[in-house]
């Protein structure tokens, strides 16, 4: 009876008080009784109080005229719950039902009063949701799949212009060596050596369907393999030949410049509107795309073969 009653008031304690909000002896003793746990002695839920300290829980007495006592240090403060509440409610990869139920656990981890502050101030917006709950277990089984250095085998689709999902390759199994996973633009994606590539190669995890982890064990990345490395390759525009090029920029695109090169970047100021820039990039549609996104704000002006290619992705486009 003393284990439950002391876990009760823990319960009590957790669900009910902060700084602001303490409680009292007469109030802890009307909760147990209520829970059939009735205490005469007031020392006794004090015992109960020093035990949860004991233990290492952060329980606060206040001496004034009473004893008061609430719940001090938690696990996270308000801020970073929100923060952390933020990033779930915006991925697309979190289905609804799952960024509800994920909020909802978010929100024990601070204070009763703060959980219903952080309520109030949540909202969702009209953004692409996923539907497919069964990608918490791809996810994983993918993990577990990298811890034990096993191989996985999975189907892998791609929508057709109706809307619908297709299996690829009539439904092929893909066989993937994992090494690791990584969450870029709202998408999870797993990088691995693939039987049918002879490489290592990327997939989206939210289109892999059927996966089993296989008995067989991985092929080991070779020596010197980083996966940082691939990663920041896959996803910037080292995608095609290394080529050193000058863009003539407005102003306003500095902070894009930064952003995708770096502080080290070289830069020359032309007049009071614009600047120039000399990179070194991977010429290739991703790295031609990014220039057309400026809206004209950016012009590519050397190499002359770079500028070629750049015209020649245009005119591409004329009807």
């Amino acid at each position: 009876m003393s284990r439950n009653r002391t876990l009760l008031i823990l319960g009590f304690l957790w669900a009910n008080t902060d700084e602001q909000h303490p409680a009292t002896i007469g109030s802890i003793k009307s909760f147990l009784v209520r829970n059939d746990v009735p205490v005469k002695d007031a020392r006794t839920i004090r015992g109960d109080i020093a035990d949860l300290m004991s233990f290492g829980i952060d329980v606060v007495e206040q001496r004034r005229q009473q004893y008061q006592y609430f719940i001090g240090t938690r696990h996270f403060e308000a801020p970073e719950v929100k923060l952390l509440i933020d990033a779930v409610q915006s991925s697309r990869f979190i289905t609804a039902r799952k960024s509800t139920a994920l909020i909802e656990k978010l929100s024990a981890f601070v204070g009763p009063f703060q959980a219903d502050i952080l309520h109030r101030q949540l909202y969702v917006e009209r953004r692409a949701k996923a539907d497919n709950e069964s990608i918490y277990i791809t996810v994983d089984r993918i993990q577990t799949a990298i811890s034990r250095k096993r191989k996985i085998e999975f189907q892998y689709y791609e929508y057709l212009p109706t809307k619908e999902k297709h299996l690829k390759h009539e439904g092929m199994a893909y066989e993937l060596s994992p090494y690791a996973m990584l969450w870029n633009n709202n998408s999870y994606y797993v990088a691995g050596h693939s039987a049918r590539h002879g490489k290592i190669v990327k997939y989206r995890v939210d289109r892999i369907e059927n996966l089993e982890v296989l008995d067989e064990p991985q092929i080991p990345p070779a020596d010197g393999f980083d996966v940082s490395g691939f990663f920041s390759q896959e996803f910037s525009m080292l995608d095609g030949t290394p080529c050193e090029v000058t863009l003539l920029c407005e102003n306003a695109l500095i902070n894009s410049i930064i952003d995708r090169f770096g502080e080290d970047v070289e830069t020359h100021i032309v007049n009071s509107s614009h600047f120039m820039v000399k990179a070194t990039v991977d010429l290739s549609d991703i790295f031609y795309g990014w220039v057309f996104s400026s809206a004209d704000r950016m012009k590519l002006i050397a190499p002359p073969g770079a500028v070629k290619g750049f015209q020649n992705i245009l005119k591409s486009f004329e009807c």
